[in-house]
């Protein structure tokens, strides 16, 4: 059984989070103003992270994803946006070190098998 104290457990030493922030209540139902405002911060954050169609995938060490999450949000709420809604899937492994890009490639060199 898992101790009670949890004090000395510490956070994993890297993620990949894929995430979407969904503002609520805006004038219109586009947000795509809000979406280059997210992608800035991102930008400026330096973590790796990679936009696509539904909601933004980033990559660092767990207290860096999560803080930049959070940094969102915040963000977001400062530029008069009331209400956020977020989906967050988040994945970690101890085996072996792995981004978003190395996932994606080792599919495609599987598809690629097929085409021979």
């Amino acid at each position: 059984m898992a101790s009670s104290d949890l004090s000395g457990l510490k956070t994993p030493e890297s993620c990949t989070a894929d995430f979407c922030l969904i503002p609520l209540g805006t004038p219109t139902a586009s947000v795509s103003k809000e979406v280059a405002e997210v992608q800035r911060l991102l930008k400026k954050s330096g973590l790796n992270y990679s936009m696509h169609s539904a909601g933004t995938t980033v990559e660092g060490s767990w207290d860096d994803v999560m803080r930049v999450i959070g940094q969102c949000h915040a963000m977001l709420h400062q530029n008069g946006v009331v209400r956020i809604q977020s989906d967050i899937r988040i994945g970690t492994r101890t085996d072996k070190k792995q981004g978003f890009k190395d996932k994606v490639e080792a599919v495609e060199r599987l598809l690629k098998e097929d085409e021979k």
